[in-house]
């Protein structure tokens, strides 16, 4: 694999890295309004923005979440960049963070779920997850739970459905599985568009 990481790539992880110093630096309040509030929500001022459609995907829960993301992004993100051009990867992986916030709403309203804000860059990682099986199905990845080699294509169907499962069942509660899964719908969605409109 390449180590040296392609300039969106890197501009990615270095917002979200400064992001995160400044939250901890500030502290949460400042940042408040950026997190993906639920439609309808006030609390203190605080409620749902469009912006927060983007926003969100920029804030992280704590150092752990950071990491994962940015290894993620570092590691699917990179060989995306490569195959896409730094600009049509930049749209895409907007595009999945919006979708997963999308995904998330929609939940969010649906279910009684409790008023509380959605962070993280995993909605547009789960994009990169897809799109990575869709254009490396072959290529051999290594998760960190469990530490088994598998098939691109295995390790992401297997992704989603556990993201599926975990959703629909509750189970590890305090996770957006939908908005991951929306991030993958978002990515599908943008790899059709490409393979039928694009050169």
């Amino acid at each position: 694999m390449n180590i040296n990481i392609p300039p969106a790539t890197q501009a990615l992880i270095l917002v979200n890295v400064v992001v995160y110093f400044g939250q901890m630096l500030l502290g949460d309040q400042p940042f408040l309004m950026f997190a993906l509030w639920p439609l309808g929500t006030d609390i203190g001022g605080v409620s749902f923005g469009p912006w927060q459609l983007v926003s969100y995907g920029f804030l992280h829960a704590g150092l752990t979440h950071l990491l994962v993301n940015m290894l993620a992004l570092f590691i699917f993100g990179s060989e995306l960049e490569r195959l896409f051009g730094a600009r049509w990867y930049l749209g895409y992986y907007l595009v999945c963070i919006v979708t997963a916030a999308i995904a998330q709403l929609i939940v969010a309203a649906v279910n009684d779920y409790g008023v509380y804000p959605t962070v993280g860059a995993s909605g547009g990682v789960f994009g990169l997850l897809l799109g990575f099986g869709m254009y490396f199905p072959r290529r051999t990845v290594v998760p960190l739970f469990p530490p088994i080699p598998m098939q691109a294509w295995v390790f992401v169907t297997l992704y989603g459905v556990l993201e599926l499962y975990f959703g629909v069942s509750g189970t590890l509660p305090g996770i957006a599985h939908f908005a991951h899964l929306g991030g993958m719908v978002g990515g599908f969605v943008m790899i059709l568009y490409r393979r039928n409109w694009r050169l």
